[in-house]
């Protein structure tokens, strides 16, 4: 018998996929609270016990990031997952309010279709799997071309979780061959009811676009303002921290810096002494060319250390450089470096009081970032509130690191690999993603104590 060329045998996997994990599903639709924790507690143990492994294949296949940053975010989608989720009920009764004769359900949507990027392949997989498990839903994974080993590695170490913790392995599942056409499938397959997708502008449009239920997440062009009233030394230390942790690879991390005038001089000796390269104008030019590609980001220069985006540019740096600094005059086409750029390069920008920081920092979010994410370095309460109440950003992460901060790492923010951006940037909720977006809630409703005085009441009124 012929062997089916790879374009059929991804869609014909797409298929295969669906209707064993709508089988998977349909195993567990019923399944109680514990035992779906049971599962879930097994999942997150094996991702975390597995970090390592996976943080090295994920960086071994796609080139991108650091093994040990993709240590701590493995654990993070998995230990750090769980531990926000853990005691959040999502399966039966979930409350029960007598005052008010209200009570809520929770029911599982049914086949996830989770759509993972090869910038944090492993740890998005481990955390959408999460989410999508304990509410009783099962996943199916399309994993980035460049990454599909890694996530499909980690899909297996979950199975196999699962299996042991006697549940059907089939609730997390990785396409093995994926293409553009089968994610387009799988998202469009009548067995999933809900799609999950992490990736770039036309991967979520086209999530959008296919008629089912949809979860995207927008780009985040993060601004990360320094105030005249900033702690200088701490805001340098964190964000070298924050453009170090995997190399800038999340889309909540800092792209420019907006600095007033009275502190920028010594923000930026602190960020040398840190390990940070200020560039020249002629090392400036150089990096726009290299790194902003017909208004785009250049993907070859994605989650790879400071030095070597240097060498691609035509220039050098110490081997041991933190991060790049780049002036630019403005934002927008004009200005190349203005642009979202997952890598550890950081455009400057000087300004002059926090007015003139605002209409900068909205600036960047207009172009690119809008509703995502936003740094805020300021201990005037003055500015603190004008920042919080003004801009068009949904998370703000205050006086400390926007990459780690925005995920639910170092703030008490729900812990996501998914961010949603809001309605102003096409997207269905502002939140950080987690297990409650992915059930039902149903609500039984018995009549208000007073009902039977309303309804003659109002019956009296309206024969008057």
């Amino acid at each position: 018998m012929a062997e089916l060329d790879p374009d059929l045998r991804a869609l014909q996997d797409v298929r295969d996929c669906a209707e064993r994990a709508f089988r998977a599903q349909a195993a567990i639709a019923h399944a109680s609270q514990a035992e779906v924790d049971k599962l879930c507690e097994a999942m997150a143990k094996a991702g975390a016990a597995n970090a390592y492994a996976l943080a090295k294949l994920a960086v071994e296949e796609t080139g991108i990031g650091r093994v040990h940053y993709k240590i701590l975010k493995n654990l993070l989608g998995s230990e750090g997952t769980w531990a926000s989720i853990k005691n959040e009920k999502t399966c039966g009764i979930l409350t029960r309010d007598e005052q008010r004769g209200v009570i809520e359900i929770g029911t599982p949507v049914g086949v996830i279709a989770g759509i993972v990027p090869t910038t944090n392949p492993t740890s998005t997989a481990l955390f959408k799997a999460l989410i999508a498990v304990k509410g009783r839903n099962a996943i199916v994974i399309s994993p980035h071309p460049r990454a599909r080993r890694c996530i499909g590695e980690t899909a297996e170490v979950l199975r196999r979780a699962i299996e042991r913790a006697g549940g059907p392995a089939d609730l997390v599942q990785s396409l093995a061959n994926p293409t553009i056409e089968s994610t387009g499938a799988l998202m469009k397959h009548p067995k999933v009811a809900m799609i999950l997708a992490t990736g770039g502008a036309g991967l979520v449009n086209a999530a959008y676009s296919s008629g089912k239920p949809a979860y995207g997440v927008g780009p985040g062009n993060v601004p990360a303002y320094v105030d005249r009233s900033a702690d200088v030394e701490a805001a340098a230390r964190w964000l070298v921290e924050s453009q170090g942790f995997d190399n800038g690879t999340l889309c909540c991390s800092e792209q420019g810096l907006v600095l007033d005038q009275p502190i920028a001089g010594a923000l930026l000796k602190a960020l040398q002494k840190r390990g940070a390269h200020l560039c020249n104008e002629e090392e400036t030019k150089k990096l726009e060319r290299l790194c902003n590609v017909r208004g785009h980001m250049n993907p070859d220069v994605v989650g790879i250390d400071p030095a070597r985006i240097a060498q691609l540019a035509g220039f050098q740096v110490p081997s041991a450089t933190s991060v790049l600094l780049a002036r630019q005059g403005g934002v927008g086409k004009e200005h190349p470096l203005s642009i979202e750029i997952l890598a550890p390069l950081l455009s400057v920008h000087e300004v002059d009081g926090w007015e003139e920081g605002c209409a900068v920092s909205i600036a960047m979010l207009e172009y690119g970032g809008l509703g995502h994410t936003l740094g805020l370095w300021a201990r005037d309460p003055t500015v603190l509130e004008a920042w919080f109440l003004e801009k068009p950003a949904n998370r703000i992460v205050v006086n400390g690191p926007t990459s780690q901060g925005a995920v639910g790492y170092s703030t008490n923010l729900v812990p996501s690999m998914s961010l949603g951006c809001g309605p102003q940037a096409g997207n269905i909720t502002s939140d950080n993603i987690s297990a409650r977006h992915l059930i039902n809630v149903k609500r039984a409703a018995f009549p208000k104590r007073d009902w039977e005085t309303i309804w003659a009441k109002d019956h009296a009124r309206a024969a008057e």
